[in-house]
Parts: structure tokens; C-alpha cells; sequence
């Protein structure tokens, strides 16, 4: 059985902005990513622990899965996963630690 999945208003801003630099040399390209994106999010609320854990934050709730060159974050909680930060693989999850801060 899938946990409720939840896609943060930043990751959401994220899959945004990814489709709009893809868009700039295909929009069709750019709608196959996001699609792709929002189908491992369904398969993430099914498989949460499927994801390896996030190595920068050594932290087993908080995991990532990869898609194209994307790292998808996300934490798992108590009957629901939330996906956290759509992130190209080499941006640095430094420059995005506020979203990952207690």
C-alpha cells in the first residue's frame, strides 16, 4: 500500500524550473521529464525504501532516488513521504541546506 505522497512547494518550484530550461531547446523533451518525475514520485510512495540515504545528511528517513541526471529527496514519516528538493546531480545540497535544517 502507497503512503500519502506530498510534493513540498520547493520541490514542486524545482520540477518548475527544471522544465523551464529544458524547454528552452524542447518542450516536448521538458514534458517527458516532469511526467517522468511525478511517476517516480508515485513509485517513491510505494517503494520508500528503495532510495538510498541522503549521503550528505546520514540521515535513514531522508533518501534519494535518481531520474536522468535529477536527485529526487525525500523524507519518510509516519504514514505519509514527502518529497523534498528535485535537484540537477551535481548542484551541491549545500546550497539548498535551509530546506534540510531542524
Amino acid at each position: 500500500m502507497a503512503a500519502e505522497l506530498i510534493w513540498s512547494g520547493e520541490s514542486l518550484d524545482d520540477i518548475d524550473a527544471i522544465a523551464q530550461f529544458i524547454a528552452r531547446d524542447s518542450q516536448h523533451h521538458a514534458q517527458r521529464v516532469v511526467e517522468a518525475l511525478f511517476e517516480l514520485g508515485d513509485v517513491i510512495a510505494t517503494h520508500p525504501l528503495a532510495g538510498r540515504v541522503v549521503p550528505e545528511l546520514h540521515d535513514e528517513a531522508v533518501r534519494e532516488r535518481f531520474l536522468y541526471s535529477y536527485r529526487v529527496i525525500y523524507e519518510m514519516r509516519a504514514g505519509s513521504i514527502e518529497i523534498l528538493a528535485v535537484l540537477h546531480g551535481r548542484r551541491l545540497l549545500e546550497s539548498i541546506g535551509e530546506r534540510f535544517e531542524e
